[in-house]
């Protein structure tokens, strides 16, 4: 038993993912843990933004700061007395994976006691101590959520190197756990390929993907990843590597606030209704990055977005902002999330394959001057622009 003085100790909870928020067990944890001290939330990655916003309790978890959960933990280490992880893993296994990765990125394992609760409103739920000072607290924990304690897997390094012998360069393997055939596989956010059975590794040299041991490549994908013909490297040990979807579970948003969207075909282009008025705004381009939409459309009134994936995950973020979209696509869209929203007042434009990225580049070097955002007087004039200079390659238009 804790001893009186202890109760109303702090705790801290990093909440990762977007599926413990839409299955309602975050709110769950919340109440439950507050019976022990006061409680305080954070979510730790991106994607569970949307989610919190959708259930309403971006006043409950704190999701103004960009952090990674290890990176939340040893935060909260520094004023906390007890530190929880809540996540939901597609099979506890995989989750318990997870949770022995994150433990294994703190610089001091054992400042503080960390405990995760995995799955807790699935039947095979389980609480994991993830260092030594957890112990003292897990019994406690397990008679509140009815949870039975699971001993940590051992650590296992997902990220190996090699020398390779043909080309002298040194060769970066990462294994992904939890994949399930025909899942999508994720670097940085950009689909790079799809797993052909459940063990995938993938190979970099010198900073390039080479190979997906278990899969197949999406070329197109790396050359996105890579920056097309400025080829940068990208550090596949240090990446946001997933596979299958971005958000899994359904939107707690709703049904009334989903909005109809209607479609006109390729033809000639009426532009009187397309989208918004002109006022004087800000517009970001968001090309290929949309897990970072929220910071990327800080002060926007339009965002361009380029790309079908990146037009489906960065216009259902931007739905819950209040931010309207001219979403550059070309039909090549991988299902990366379950359902997009997208605001009112946004134009879609299918393009004739392979041209989403050309218009792209077009827009940001005709139309912004190079630059990743600027400023117009006009924003309808902005639209009418880009719709010209997109017109020999449209095959379709989408209003919202």
């Amino acid at each position: 038993m804790l001893e009186s003085n202890q109760i109303r100790m702090k705790i801290s909870l990093v909440i990762h993912g977007p599926e413990v928020i839409d299955s309602e067990e975050a709110e769950i944890v919340l109440e439950k843990l507050s019976c022990m001290g006061e409680v305080e939330a954070q979510l730790g990655g991106t994607m569970g933004k949307t989610a919190v916003l959708d259930a309403g309790l971006e006043n409950v978890i704190d999701i103004s700061r960009h952090l990674k959960p290890s990176a939340c933990i040893e935060s909260f280490f520094e004023s906390s007395d007890l530190v929880c992880l809540l996540n939901r893993g597609k099979t506890v296994e995989t989750g318990m994976i997870f949770g022995e990765k994150v433990a294994s990125r703190l610089k001091d394992p054992e400042k503080k006691p960390l405990i995760q609760i995995e799955s807790p409103g699935c039947t095979d739920g389980k609480l994991i101590p993830l260092n030594k000072k957890a112990g003292s607290y897990i019994e406690k924990l397990s008679e509140i959520f009815g949870l039975p304690a699971e001993s940590p897997l051992p650590f296992q390094d997902s990220v190996c190197l090699e020398n390779c012998q043909k080309t002298g360069k040194t060769r970066v393997i990462r294994e992904l756990s939890g994949v399930f055939p025909g899942e999508n596989i994720l670097v940085n956010g950009l689909v790079i390929g799809k797993a052909l059975s459940s063990k995938i590794s993938i190979v970099s040299e010198s900073g390039f993907i080479t190979a997906i041991e278990g899969g197949e490549i999406k070329e197109h994908g790396l050359e996105k990843l890579h920056n097309y013909e400025k080829r940068d490297p990208v550090d596949l040990a240090g990446a946001w590597v997933k596979s299958g979807e971005i958000r899994r579970s359904s939107s707690l948003l709703p049904e009334a606030e989903k909005e109809n969207v209607s479609s006109r075909k390729s033809g000639p282009i009426s532009r009187a209704g397309v989208g918004v008025g002109a006022g004087t705004g800000k517009v970001v381009l968001i090309d290929h990055a949309a897990e970072n939409s929220y910071e990327l459309a800080s002060g926007a009134e339009l965002a361009v977005t380029v790309g079908d994936d990146t037009t489906a995950i960065a216009g259902d973020i931007l739905y819950r902002l209040g931010i309207p979209i001219i979403g550059i696509t070309d039909g090549d869209c991988d299902n990366v999330t379950c359902e997009t929203k997208i605001f009112p007042g946004s134009v879609v434009l299918r393009l004739i394959e392979g041209n989403d990225d050309i218009v792209g580049k077009r827009i940001k070097q005709e139309l912004l001057k190079g630059q990743n955002s600027a400023i117009f007087e006009n924003l309808f004039a902005f639209k009418e622009d880009v719709l010209k200079l997109a017109e020999s390659s449209i095959e379709a238009v989408f209003e919202y």
